[in-house]
């Protein structure tokens, strides 16, 4: 038997039950018995359903904690042949005897009857003190309207922790529900900003879901077309592919990142060659052309700086680049040169020809038309102290047994020049080392370069008379003055500086370029066959 009052039985009690709609005094109307005294409830009913047997008829007692207990603290076992707990005098909790009876209260069956279930009256309504079917009131009173405690689930409590005994209403047996007892109209509303927020994450989920699912299976928005008009956009070193299409969309350039990423993975060229760097491009073009003009060599506003440049040649080239007049980055150059961040172990010597031979550093640099000359000169200067702080110019110097860390940069600006590869380097940086021992007996100190001459004259020229080398009177003239020339002749790259540090130990003094081609010698006998060769192919 539950605990609601329904019986071993599956069907309700219906209204054509003869027992339906009894009264509750001391006989019911169709002959069923109802006690709420000491009569058993169960009466009629076999043993072992539930309905105690006369010898196990008793009354019962409540611990401190609400459970029923035998004479002597024996706990009630509700499913066992236990004495009917309610078998003592029922308590009037609605001021008449006559009053409608608590739902734990039934009546007496026989032992084929299942037990009815109870008829609930319908809730009164605000201002109606009667109960609906019934012509007597429920009590002298308006009832009560008592606050409803807070659901475990709006309270954060467990709803199977909220007992009765715990707010001091009688078990659930001995009571009528809440809901009976008051008017609905008085019932507090449950909270619900719980159920209200829960609904708005499920929104804000849902809406965010459906627009991940666009941006994500829809086509990524895109322009027509190639463009128009002109802008520059600057793509910093180390820019993953995302970030260049964040960066063109801000500029206006293509319409969204997602279309420049598919379009870069549809490029097969694309992957290795966009690099970082200055980009002239145009406004609202499709991703696919956008890509196509970044990997063209037109629209790059990088500036390269080629190894061995000379100085008047990279001005030409920011000039350029800058869309200047021709020799305005030249005198920015000479008027600011104290300016632009050079060590200061340089310009020490009174006849160098340019502060910042040796200090533009061959390197590829990021320019566009908003910048001025001096900006890129600085880019440039601080580049080239940034790699020559790596090797410590200072003590190899010393070891190599030059005055200043700007020698070493002057004899690695000789051994670019001079140098027609890579591989002969060394050798080349050899050569100058050999011939700078004043007690040499081939040269007696004296350098003898071209490259010094030229560099006097702005020209590259591989045939000049000896006469006129060896007659002009300049402090670059390796010719005309021992030793080294005052400053760099150009600037050098990372390997001709390497190659200068570390020359070959193998008794090099002269060289001769054929055919593209150099070609060492330790004796002047050796050179005078070389001459002959490069004279055969002149």
């Amino acid at each position: 038997m539950t605990e609601y009052g329904r019986g071993y039985g599956s069907e309700s009690w219906h209204h054509e039950d003869p027992l339906y709609g009894e009264s509750y005094g001391d006989q019911g109307a169709y002959g069923g018995q109802a006690s709420y005294g000491n009569q058993d409830p169960y009466a009629g009913q076999q043993p072992g359903w539930g309905a105690p047997g006369p010898e196990q008829q008793h009354h019962y007692e409540y611990d401190a904690y609400g459970q029923a207990v035998q004479p002597g603290g024996v706990p009630y076992d509700p499913y066992g042949q236990q004495p009917d707990p309610y078998g003592g005098a029922a308590p009037d909790y609605y001021g008449t005897h006559d009053g409608y009876p608590p739902q734990h209260q039934g009546r007496q069956l026989r032992h084929d009857q299942t037990a009815p279930m109870p008829v609930v009256p319908p809730e009164p309504q605000p201002g109606d003190w009667q109960g609906a079917g019934h012509d007597e009131p429920w009590h002298d009173e308006p009832p009560r309207h008592e606050p409803e405690p807070e659901h475990a689930f709006f309270s954060g409590g467990d709803p199977e922790d909220h007992d009765a005994e715990d707010d001091g209403r009688a078990p659930r047996g001995n009571r009528r529900s809440d809901r009976e007892r008051r008017g609905k109209e008085q019932r507090p509303k449950p909270k619900r900003r719980g159920r209200a927020l829960a609904t708005v994450v499920v929104l804000a989920v849902l809406a965010g879901g459906g627009y991940l699912a666009y941006d994500r299976f829809g086509p990524a928005p895109d322009y027509e077309g190639a463009g128009t008009g002109s802008v520059q956009v600057e793509i910093p070193d180390g820019s993953p592919v995302l970030q260049m299409g964040l960066l063109l969309k801000e500029e206006g350039v293509v319409k969204s990142a997602d279309a420049f990423t598919e379009a870069v993975t549809a490029n097969a060229k694309a992957e290795a060659g966009l690099q970082p760097g200055v980009y002239t491009l145009r406004k609202q073009m499709s991703a696919a052309s956008a890509v196509a003009l970044m990997l063209s060599p037109q629209s790059r506003n990088n500036l390269t700086i080629p190894e061995g440049s000379r100085a008047v040649a990279v001005y030409e080239r920011i000039d350029k680049k800058l869309e200047l007049k021709t020799g305005t980055t030249k005198k920015v150059a000479a008027s600011q040169a104290k300016n632009l961040g050079l060590p200061s172990w340089a310009d020490n010597d009174p006849d160098i020809k340019d502060p910042l031979e040796g200090f533009l550093y061959p390197s590829t640099y990021e320019v566009n038309k908003k910048m001025k000359p001096a900006d890129v000169l600085k880019q440039m200067v601080d580049r080239a102290k940034q790699n020559y702080a790596r090797y410590d110019l200072a003590g190899q110097a010393r070891k190599l047994g030059l005055d200043s860390p700007l020698d070493l940069v002057t004899v690695a600006s000789l051994t670019q020049a001079e140098g027609t590869s890579h591989d002969d380097f060394r050798k080349m940086a050899e050569v100058v080392y050999n011939r700078l021992d004043p007690g040499n007996s081939q040269t007696y100190g004296k350098l003898e370069f071209d490259s010094t001459y030229n560099y006097i004259k702005n020209q590259s020229e591989l045939d000049i008379p000896i006469s006129a080398i060896k007659n002009y009177d300049n402090p670059y003239n390796t010719y005309f003055y021992k030793g080294l020339p005052p400053g760099p002749i150009g600037n050098p790259g990372e390997d001709a500086l390497e190659a200068s540090i570390h020359p070959t130990e193998d008794g090099w003094y002269y060289f001769v370029a054929i055919n593209g081609k150099t070609s060492f010698a330790k004796t002047y006998a050796e050179h005078e066959k070389l001459v002959q060769e490069f004279n055969k192919t002149r």
